[in-house]
């Protein structure tokens, strides 16, 4: 067991910030960078950390519950914080993988984690008021987490990677499914658009471009908004929804190749889920000049690449 300042100091923070240049079909007109936030540590990496990182304080809880899939980046980081910080865990988990666990499941099993496999119309329950209270009953001492870290207290950890970025920047692209990221992001950017144009990116200040994984157009959308004042509106925001390839998790063999492609070329990897959707929507937009000549675009990498063994 490792006291919190132990284990932060194991983190790799600020992450990097790390010039990308792809030969890509437009790539020289702009200036990319990577936010490397795969980088922060090989197991709690990504945007799971930063999600984290301002519910897990001092006084640390006496035990977590929290909701995921059988290959829920989510659950993965947080049962491995857990396990290092000494804290117990209780995974809720979606479908009954007993007799076939998967890589992320093994892994929380090796960590102690309690695994308590549910339905689907239970797991349908999971942001139910009185479905939490009977879990909070269960376990008074409990702190209850979201599924994939999406709680208010996420956005500041989301807001401490945006201002890490210590250069001037036009665009961030980050991939969206449970909405906190992206509502970090808006919310730590200044407001400089009154309009946010969907067929083309103009370069008239500082935008968020989310990059929706799963389908969910106006879904996503309101995953977000639930997180920022009505006030703000989406003048220096908006999800493209022409990335999902066909639903979350959905990976066919143009997309696989390209991620393969991607890691046998550039010093960092990506994945189908996550990181490899985003990547090719830049690739798509760059080459359909979605971005005025000049833009500096920073690429958010969150992590995420255990998802895809």
């Amino acid at each position: 067991m490792l006291p919190l300042d132990v284990f932060k100091s194991s983190l790799t923070l600020p992450s990097p910030l790390v010039p990308f240049k792809p030969n890509w079909e437009g790539a020289s007109k702009v200036s990319l960078f990577v936010k490397r936030d795969d980088a922060i540590h090989p197991v709690m990496s990504g945007n799971k950390w930063r999600k984290l990182s301002h519910a897990l304080t001092s006084p640390l809880p006496k035990t977590i519950v929290s909701f995921g899939g059988g290959f829920s980046n989510h659950l993965h980081a947080l049962g491995f914080v857990c396990y290092k910080l000494g804290i117990p865990f209780n995974a809720v988990i979606r479908g009954d993988y007993s007799a076939a666990p998967t890589p992320m499941i093994e892994d929380l099993k090796s960590w102690g984690t309690r695994i308590d496999y549910v339905d689907r119309v239970t797991y349908k329950k999971r942001n139910d008021s009185a479905y939490l209270l009977h879990l909070k009953q269960q376990q008074p001492d409990a702190m209850i987490i979201p599924e994939g870290g999406s709680q208010a207290q996420a956005l500041q950890g989301i807001k401490d990677m945006v201002d890490e970025i210590d250069i001037d920047f036009d665009f961030i692209v980050a991939p969206v499914a449970s909405g906190a990221t992206l509502a970090g992001i808006v919310s730590a950017l200044n407001k400089r658009n009154e309009n946010n144009a969907k067929d083309t990116l103009h370069h008239t200040g500082c935008n968020a471009v989310g990059v929706g994984v799963l389908k969910g157009e106006d879904y996503l959308e309101g995953l977000v908004e639930q997180f920022l004042p009505a006030s703000l509106g989406r003048s220096n925001w908006h999800i493209d929804h022409n990335y999902h390839f066909g639903g979350y998790a959905k990976a066919p063999n143009e997309l696989q190749t390209f991620c393969n492609d991607f890691n046998n070329t550039f010093d960092f990897d990506i994945e189908p889920v996550y990181s490899g959707k985003a990547f090719w929507a830049v690739k798509d937009m760059l080459a359909k000049g979605m971005f005025e000549d000049g833009s500096r675009i920073v690429v958010l990498h969150t992590g995420g690449l255990q998802g895809a063994r």
